[in-house]
C-alpha cells in the first residue's frame, strides 16, 4: 500500500546508504549524552520530590497499583476518585512496585519517572527539525520552562506531589509524535485510536482536551487539503471513533467487574459566573507557572523565574497564532489543546483558589512551542551556539538545583506508625487523611481504613477507598485513630463503637483500641457506578 501523503522514499534503484563508522560513534555519543542528562534530571525530579510528603491521594494510588500487580487488574471492590490514572500512572507506579516493594519511596520515584517522560516527550517535539545546538537550547527552554512551579514550595505538588493529570499528558504528546511525525503510515490511525481509547479511561481530561484538539487540526488539515482521501482524514476518523469506544470499553469493565467512579466535574458553570472563572483561570496559570507563591510564601527569584516562563510560553503560543497554516501537525495539535484546556476550564465548575492541576496540558504544550518559536532550527555561529546552550542550560537545571538541596520532607505519621507497629496493631479505622498514608509508610504492614461519619454512623469513605476493605469475615479491626480536638470521628467514634478498652495518646492523635471486631457494626455504604 502506497502512503497516503507526504513519504520520501529512497531514488529508484538505490540502496540507502550506511552511515560511516565515525557518523555512528558521533550518534553513539549524542544518545549516551541525552541519556546521561535524563539520568542527571530524574535524580533531581526525584530529590525535589522528597520534599513533599506522601498524603493518601497519593498513598491510595499505591495501594491501587499495589492489588494491579498481584493480579487483580480491574481494581474490583475499588470506587475512585472523578480520575482514575488507569491505564499509564498507575501501570507506571506498578512497575515501580516491582522494585521498591510498597512504600512512601515508591510514589516519589513513580511520580518522578512519570514527569521525566513527560518532560522526555516533550522535548523530543521540540527539537523536531532542529540540529546541532539548536537541539540542546530547546531542550534546556523546556526543561526550565517545565521546572517553574517546582521552584515554589506551594506549587511543587501540582506535577512532582502524586499522580494527578500529569501522566495524562502523555497521551497528548504521544499523539501528537505519531501524527506529525507518521502521519500517514499503516499503523498510525489505529495506533492512534487505541492511544485515545487508553487515555479516556484513565482521564476524562483526554476526551475534552486531547481528542477535540486531533479532531479539529485534522479536520482544518483535510479541508486544507482539498483532498478526497489524506492521511488527515484518516486519522480524523480514528480521533472520532475513539470516543464511542472508550465509552463500550468503559461498559465491558464494569460487566466484568471492574472498580466504580465518582462522576467527574464536567458540569457547565452559569454564563454569569464566567468572568469570575476567568479571574481564576489567570489565578491558575500563575501558578502553573510558579510565578504565584502562597501568601505566606516570599517570592523572590522563583517569582521572576515563573513570570519569565510563562513569558516564553505566550511568546510560543503568539508565534504558533501567527504561523498557524505553515505549523506543524504537531504546533496545531499543541495549540488547540491549550485553547481547548483554557475554554473548558472557564465555562465548567471546575475553577477554584487551588486547582491549577486542571490546565496542566498548558504547561508542556506552552513550553514546546515556546522552545521552537523562540530558538532557531539551526544556530550558525559555533560560538553563540556555545554561549547560548551554556546560558539556557544553567537556567534549566540551576534553580532545580537548588531547591534539591533542600532536607526531604519527614512525614508526620512516621513516630505514630511505628508506635502502631510495636504494639502489634495492624488492623484498624482513621480519618481519609491519616488512614493510607500510615498504611503506605508502613509498607502495608499497618492497614488504616478510611471511616466517615453519616447520619451518626460510621460508614466507609466514599472517594478513594476499597469496599472489600471493610467484609468483617476477612478483616479484624480492632483500633480507630482519631485526631485530637480536630477530627470528626472524635468523640463520635466512642459513641458508635462504644467504650475503649484503652486509649494511647501518640502526638497529634488519640487511638482508641477495642477488644472486639469493630467491622462487624459497620454500616456499609453501597454506591451505584456513575461512570
Amino acid at each position: 500500500m502506497p502512503p497516503l501523503s507526504g513519504q520520501l522514499q529512497p531514488p529508484s534503484g538505490q540502496a540507502p546508504q550506511e552511515d560511516s563508522p565515525p557518523r555512528r560513534a558521533r550518534r553513539a555519543w549524542v544518545a549516551l549524552a541525552w541519556l546521561a542528562a535524563a539520568a542527571a534530571l530524574f535524580t533531581v525530579f526525584l530529590r525535589v520530590s522528597l520534599t513533599e510528603a506522601v498524603s493518601s491521594d497519593s498513598a491510595n494510588n499505591g495501594l491501587q497499583a499495589w492489588d494491579m500487580l498481584h493480579g487483580h487488574l480491574l481494581l474490583h471492590g475499588w470506587i475512585i476518585g472523578d480520575a482514575t490514572y488507569y491505564t499509564f500512572d498507575l501501570p507506571v507506579i506498578a512497575l515501580t512496585e516491582v522494585f521498591f516493594g510498597l512504600h512512601t519511596i515508591t510514589m516519589h520515584v513513580a511520580v518522578s519517572l512519570i514527569y521525566l517522560i513527560v518532560t522526555a516527550l516533550a522535548v523530543a517535539i521540540a527539537v523536531t527539525g532542529s540540529r546541532g545546538a539548536s537541539r540542546a537550547i530547546r531542550a534546556a527552554v523546556v526543561v526550565a520552562v517545565l521546572s517553574a512551579p517546582l521552584l515554589i514550595p506551594s506549587d511543587r505538588w501540582i506535577t512532582l506531589g502524586f499522580p494527578d493529570h500529569t501522566g495524562t499528558i502523555v497521551f497528548l504528546l504521544v499523539s501528537c509524535l505519531l501524527i506529525d511525525r507518521a502521519p500517514a503510515r499503516r499503523f498510525t490511525a489505529p495506533l492512534l485510536c487505541v492511544i485515545l481509547v487508553a487515555g479516556q479511561l484513565g482521564d476524562v481530561t483526554v476526551r475534552y482536551v486531547t481528542v477535540p484538539a486531533i479532531i479539529l487540526v485534522c479536520a482544518y488539515r483535510y479541508l486544507v487539503a482539498r483532498k478526497l482521501v489524506t492521511c488527515d482524514a484518516v486519522n480524523l476518523i480514528a480521533a472520532v471513533a475513539a470516543l464511542p469506544l472508550a465509552t463500550l470499553a468503559r461498559k465491558a469493565m464494569l460487566h466484568f467487574g471492574s472498580y466504580v467512579m465518582i462522576s467527574p466535574k464536567t458540569k457547565i458553570a452559569p454564563v454569569s459566573q464566567w468572568s469570575h472563572n476567568l479571574k481564576l483561570t489567570w489565578l491558575s496559570l500563575r501558578e502553573l507557572f510558579g510565578a504565584q507563591p502562597a501568601p505566606a510564601q516570599a517570592g523572590g527569584a522563583g517569582l521572576i523565574f515563573g513570570y519569565a516562563c510563562l513569558l516564553v510560553a505566550a511568546a510560543g503560543i503568539v508565534v504558533a497564532l501567527w504561523r498557524w497554516r505553515t505549523a506543524s501537525r504537531a504546533e496545531q495539535v499543541l495549540l488547540a489543546a491549550i485553547v481547548c484546556n483554557l475554554g473548558v476550564y472557564v465555562i465548567s465548575t471546575l475553577p477554584g483558589n487551588n486547582s491549577p492541576h486542571d490546565i496542566l496540558t498548558v504547561l508542556p504544550a506552552s513550553a514546546i512551542l515556546g522552545a521552537r518559536a523562540l530558538v532557531p532550527a539551526r544556530v550558525a555561529s559555533g560560538a553563540t551556539a556555545l554561549a547560548v546552550t551554556a546560558v539556557a542550560m544553567v537556567a534549566a537545571l540551576l534553580p532545580m538545583s537548588l531547591v534539591a538541596a533542600h532536607p526531604p520532607a519527614v512525614a508526620r505519621w512516621t513516630n505514630l506508625t511505628a508506635w502502631l507497629r510495636q504494639q502489634g496493631l495492624d488492623y484498624g479505622l482513621g480519618s481519609y487523611w491519616d488512614s493510607s498514608s500510615i498504611t503506605l509508610l508502613s509498607g502495608n504492614q499497618v492497614r488504616v481504613r478510611p471511616v466517615k461519619l453519616t447520619g451518626g454512623e460510621i460508614t466507609l469513605f466514599p472517594w478513594e477507598t476499597n469496599s472489600l476493605w471493610y467484609d468483617a469475615s476477612g478483616n479484624y479491626a480492632n483500633f480507630v485513630i482519631v485526631g485530637v480536638g480536630k477530627s470528626d470521628l472524635s468523640p463520635q467514634a466512642e459513641r458508635v463503637f462504644g467504650k475503649p478498652a484503652r486509649i494511647h495518646h501518640q502526638g497529634m492523635w488519640d487511638v482508641l483500641i477495642y477488644n472486639k471486631n469493630l467491622l462487624s457494626q459497620f454500616s456499609r455504604v453501597t454506591l451505584q457506578p456513575t461512570s
